[in-house]
């Protein structure tokens, strides 16, 4: 499922974000920043930029943690390279950019909430992200959102203020998206837990 989100998400970012102007916060925000600038793959820079933070949080992220996160990274980066190298299809919707909006926003919400949802993370911000959110009172999406924001104040100078518009729009929705596919599941998980526990002697005894 972790490869299945990275994939949701890399073709969504590619094909919809990049074809279409749009931009994305995070790392993969700055990435698609030094593409535009310096011709830098995300692919490599991505990488260049999650393996210190991976490193650096293991020790609160415990192992598997880790090596969910390094399987998401790795698969977001080759899948990434390959539809930059390879893929013949081209997105056009910068006539209808508010259609690119939505269709990012959910589908990388998707992408996002699958990995995170079993036990993944794209990279280094999305660990800072999960961080962030166990210590404040702040959501994992919400955290993404000014996160995400801060980026795209330093993509105003080669984006449009309407490609600035529809990328706040499609960063808004994802947030959204994600936060429904990961706290739904804790939720799922909670109210299993609930049902599955014993009944004490005197829950036991009222029900009789």
């Amino acid at each position: 499922m972790i490869l299945l989100g990275s994939f949701i998400l890399a073709t969504t970012l590619y094909h919809i974000h990049f074809q279409n102007h749009l931009v994305e916060g995070g790392f993969i925000g700055i990435a698609l920043i030094l593409k535009n600038l310096f011709g830098i793959s995300p692919s490599i820079s991505t990488i260049l930029m999650d393996i210190p933070i991976i490193l650096a949080a293991a020790k609160l992220l415990g192992m598997r943690m880790v090596v969910n996160t390094f399987i998401g990274a790795a698969s977001f980066s080759v899948f990434y390279s390959l539809m930059e190298n390879y893929s013949p299809f081209t997105i056009d919707l910068t006539n209808y950019l508010w259609a690119a909006a939505i269709l990012g926003g959910v589908l990388a919400g998707i992408g996002l909430g699958l990995i995170l949802r079993f036990g993944g993370a794209t990279g280094g911000d999305d660990i800072i992200s999960i961080l962030l959110s166990k210590y404040t009172k702040l959501t994992i999406g919400q955290v993404f959102f000014v996160f995400d924001a801060v980026i795209i104040a330093l993509s105003l100078y080669y984006l449009t203020w309407t490609e600035v518009a529809f990328t706040i729009l499609a960063i808004a929705i994802c947030s959204k998206v994600m936060d429904y596919m990961y706290y739904s599941s804790e939720e799922k998980e909670t109210e299993a837990t609930v049902v599955s526990l014993p009944k004490t002697k005197q829950q036991q005894h009222v029900a009789s």
